[in-house]
């Protein structure tokens, strides 16, 4: 049987179509890879607000677009622009859509994907965004966010460049945002679940208060300084939240001190001022027994410690010290000077800044003091 010839025309369109197919898939490819690392960076943080900036970045990275924006439901049913990307982000954060409005809505209500190609030509297409910032529209790829088989919201990549979007970027992009809702969900949990710590933390900081007549205030006062302090400081948002909480219940190891030592009027006895002493490591023992809380054990323990080694209960000295103790010694001791006492009259602000300057380098870290002076001289005190 005489084999079949194929013409050099026909052999022309075949490699062309292959050349094709080949650049298309190699293209997929590198977008596999891109979607590989950006799954990693989004699941690399429980910060709620990083999550959201970094999920926006990773669609316009995947799928070449000019601009994006996520837009969450709140607990009406509305879909608001979480966050916006570009120079007009801001004003397109003040627009909320009802489920079936606009592009974002019809995705959110039906639970389908979509391109636009022509965003202008299509009757679902919410004008008022493009009217408000100046910007112009021309195709937009939306995908649903799901999370526990509920919509929480879209995501949606607007303006392809040198192009419209395609099929492979409609599975890609799925893909990505089956990941942003994951990670989405993460943050908010662990978010909530902070919350719930900062209430309890703050539940047991009231004990204090009502049992210690001097207390009343003085750990959100001192919280107040440790954060304007920390605006200063190379501190991570984790270092941050360890700070926030041990700053709070520094003082919980009190509420195992008797009421006629916490409130004598007048000079504590050796005794006396031995049990005073040990507020620091009965708290820390306190705290130890919650194992989410265990990272703030440091703040608590060693907050009375001095920078010569001089303090309780350990003696510690410079950088042994843990810096968010570091931190509350100077918050706690400011706070102490200003305020009355019952064995004391406060001083003025300015007494209480010369006291802690003339202990720099003794009872506190130098740098700490410097953070503490910057916050006074910028009005954060």
């Amino acid at each position: 049987m005489p084999k079949k010839r194929i013409s050099p025309h026909g052999a022309g369109q075949e490699l062309e179509r292959y050349t094709i197919e080949l650049k298309r898939m190699g293209e997929k490819c590198k977008k596999l890879e891109i979607l590989t690392k950006l799954s990693g960076l989004l699941n690399s943080s429980l910060d709620f607000e990083y999550v959201k900036m970094r999920a926006i970045a990773a669609v316009t990275e995947l799928l070449d677009c000019e601009t994006s924006s996520l837009l969450l439901k709140d607990e009406e049913g509305k879909l608001f622009f979480e966050v916006a990307l570009g120079e007009k982000g801001e004003i397109v954060k003040r627009f909320q859509l009802k489920m079936g409005e606009g592009i974002a809505g019809w995705v959110a209500l039906h639970g389908k994907p979509l391109i636009v190609p022509n965003a202008h030509d299509d009757a679902r297409f919410f004008k008022e965004v493009d009217q408000a910032t100046g910007f112009v529209t021309h195709t937009i790829i939306c995908v649903p966010l799901r999370c526990k088989g509920a919509i929480i919201g879209v995501i949606q990549g607007i303006n392809k460049e040198g192009g419209t979007f395609t099929q492979d970027d409609l599975e890609l992009f799925q893909a990505l945002a089956d990941q942003i809702a994951v990670a989405l969900d993460n943050a908010q949990l662990y978010t909530e679940l902070n919350e719930m710590a900062r209430k309890l933390v703050m539940g047991l900081s009231e004990l204090i208060e009502k049992r210690d007549s001097y207390s009343g205030g003085h750990p959100q006062r001192v919280l107040k300084v440790c954060m304007a302090m920390s605006t200063y400081l190379s501190m991570t948002p984790e270092e941050k939240r360890h700070l926030t909480l041990a700053a709070i219940l520094h003082d919980i190891g009190k509420v195992g001190i008797a009421d006629h030592i916490l409130g004598k009027n007048g000079g504590l006895t050796v005794e006396e001022m031995e049990i005073i002493r040990d507020h620091p490591r009965a708290g820390a023992e306190i705290v130890g027994h919650i194992k989410q809380l265990q990272p703030i054990i440091p703040g608590i323990k060693y907050h009375h410690e001095h920078y010569d080694g001089s303090g309780y209960p350990e003696g510690l000295v410079g950088e042994e010290i843990p810096l968010i103790a570091r931190i509350i010694a100077v918050a706690d001791t400011y706070d102490a000077i200003i305020h009355d006492r019952s064995y004391q009259k406060g001083m003025s602000k300015s007494e209480a800044v010369a006291e802690i300057v003339e202990n720099v380098g003794t009872q506190f870290d130098p740098r700490i003091v410097e953070a503490f002076a910057q916050a006074l001289d910028n009005g954060d005190l």
